[in-house]
């Protein structure tokens, strides 16, 4: 897209009543923090012995008490790295604490936990960049801190495979690194999923707060369509959903199954609304009533053109309702929307996503909406502030789209994050928080 064009689409998008105070009603958005800055560089792709030299994977957990864990990835020193916020955008570690600690190795694409009854205990997952004799690298490695992120465990590799963890391929040439997912069950468990690039679908368990896991179990997907974008999220009758789509197929559509703990017993892989169109990238959350919600992006005319948010919930013993599009007005805008985030707190369904004034160009910011009726109708989208719509540079998120960007609590706190990279000059992480109306 020519210079000006982009200009004149997000000139349009930021003076549009969609972005203005109205629409942005019951929300209140403070400034941004910037949580790590960098250099804006990425040589050519040489394994481990890259020139990359930027921050970059922001993602985000929140605690009731509004206290927010920022991890990222710092690539220049090639780790993963972690922060706490508390309500009032002050940070609580003197310096960011290196949780991967790994130099010789790239470690990106992180997903961060707050455990919901003991404050002090972080989970972290993420992928490392471990060649282990397979065709491409990739391991997916975990760590946990039980004095609020200020130390870590050593990390523990959890894959052990040559297959390429991490990796959520598309074709044979294109993948998402960050194919990866971790969750919380009611019971303090904890439950990790992946995908590799000859395509299996794998889970693994624990039961003790993170200090051992389970021999990682293959759920679905082989090397002919194999599975993507896994997403999982545990109810309080100690049941586990599991979401993910699939490559090497123009009409993907997004697979859901339930595992219950208690019988050790997996159901059998569904498919939540079977059409022509491209299917990605799918979250889940799963609220206080046991009803599961779902959102994802779908391309109608196929995989790399123009995407739309779906949203669809299944109430406990129902199958999932037709689905619905949530992000039409941003998708008439914007010439793609995509890879959303999910989040809900009582009756607020809160859904997040990629914006993109130009197919097959990076994002430019971030659009949003909000359910306040459990999910049956959603407000007009909006433009996240400080989300780096207005940015000369674009969104990060260079080794992969597959991310959690969003976390809100039942106190009316939603932390976003996002990077920006300015090629040659700048990158940043940045950590927006917002809260209801009180």
């Amino acid at each position: 897209m020519a210079t000006s064009r982009v200009v004149a689409v997000l000139a349009l998008a930021l003076s549009s009543p969609m972005a203005g105070s109205e629409e942005n009603a019951g929300i209140v958005w403070g400034d941004a923090r910037e949580v790590a800055t960098g250099e804006a560089h990425m040589g050519p792709w040489r394994m481990n012995e890259s020139d990359f030299r930027y921050v970059d994977d922001p993602s985000v957990a929140l605690h009731e008490d509004g206290m927010a864990a920022v991890v990222w990835a710092d690539q220049t020193r090639q780790d993963v790295f972690l922060q706490r916020y508390d309500r009032s955008g002050e940070p609580q570690l003197d310096t960011p604490v290196n949780i991967s600690r790994s130099a010789d190795t790239f470690s990106w694409l992180p997903r961060v936990v707050m455990a919901a009854n003991e404050p002090d205990t972080v989970y972290v997952l993420w992928q490392e960049i471990i060649f282990s004799g397979g065709t491409h690298g990739g391991e997916i490695l975990f760590a946990q801190s039980r004095d609020g992120g200020e130390t870590f465990s050593e990390p523990v590799n959890l894959s052990n495979t040559q297959n390429g963890a991490g990796k959520g391929r598309l074709t044979a040439r294109r993948w998402d690194n960050g194919s990866l997912d971790l969750a919380e069950g009611p019971d303090g468990g904890l439950w990790a999923a992946w995908t590799e690039y000859e395509g299996r679908l794998r889970i693994s368990r624990s039961s003790d707060g993170g200090h051992t896991f389970s021999e990682p179990k293959h759920i679905a997907g082989n090397d002919a369509l194999p599975a993507r974008a896994p997403s999982i999220a545990a109810d309080d009758n100690g049941r586990v959903h599991l979401a993910w789509t699939v490559g090497e197929d123009t009409a993907a559509d997004i697979h859901y199954m339930v595992f219950d703990s208690q019988s050790d017993a997996f159901d059998a892989p569904r498919t939540v609304d079977e059409t022509d169109g491209h299917a990605d990238a799918p979250k889940l959350a799963v609220d206080d009533d046991g009803i599961v919600h779902l959102v994802y992006a779908e391309s109608p005319e196929g995989m790399w053109r123009q995407a739309h948010i779906r949203y669809t919930q299944a109430r406990p013993g129902e199958g999932f309702q037709s689905t619905q599009d949530i992000s039409t007005a941003h998708a008439e805008r914007f010439d793609s929307v995509g890879f959303p985030s999910l989040a809900v707190s009582s009756n607020n369904v809160y859904v997040l996503w990629e914006l993109f004034p130009r197919l097959g160009h990076r994002s430019r910011g971030l659009g949003m909406t909000r359910s306040t009726d459990g999910g049956e109708h959603f407000a007009a989208p909006v433009i996240v502030p400080h989300s780096g719509v207005s940015a000369s540079g674009f969104n990060g998120s260079l080794q992969g789209m597959l991310m959690r960007k969003l976390a809100v609590n039942d106190a009316g706190d939603i932390a976003v994050v996002n990077s920006t990279f300015q090629q040659g000059e700048r990158s940043v992480v940045r950590w927006i928080h917002g809260h209801l109306e009180r």
